[in-house]
């Protein structure tokens, strides 16, 4: 048994029943959250999206109007 292992055991031993219990529930989310649900070969399917980089349209936009920012006429 780790170190930390046998340190949040003698936390957990101080705290009421109200709060083990949420404790308890955390640990359960915590291990839902780290389940890897999806297999080997569904993981090689998995494409991750692209990460946003700011200024990563600089030089794309070749000619703004003029009256860019005039008010528009809708009649």
């Amino acid at each position: 048994m780790t170190a930390a292992t046998k340190n949040i055991i003698h936390k957990l031993e101080t705290l009421p029943d109200s709060m083990v219990n949420e404790v308890e529930d955390f640990i359960d989310f915590l291990k839902a959250k780290h389940a890897k649900s999806f297999s080997k070969a569904d993981e090689d399917k998995i494409v991750e999206e692209p990460k946003v980089l700011y200024g990563a349209a600089k030089g794309t936009i070749l000619y703004i109007a003029e009256d860019f920012n005039e008010p528009l006429n809708f009649s």
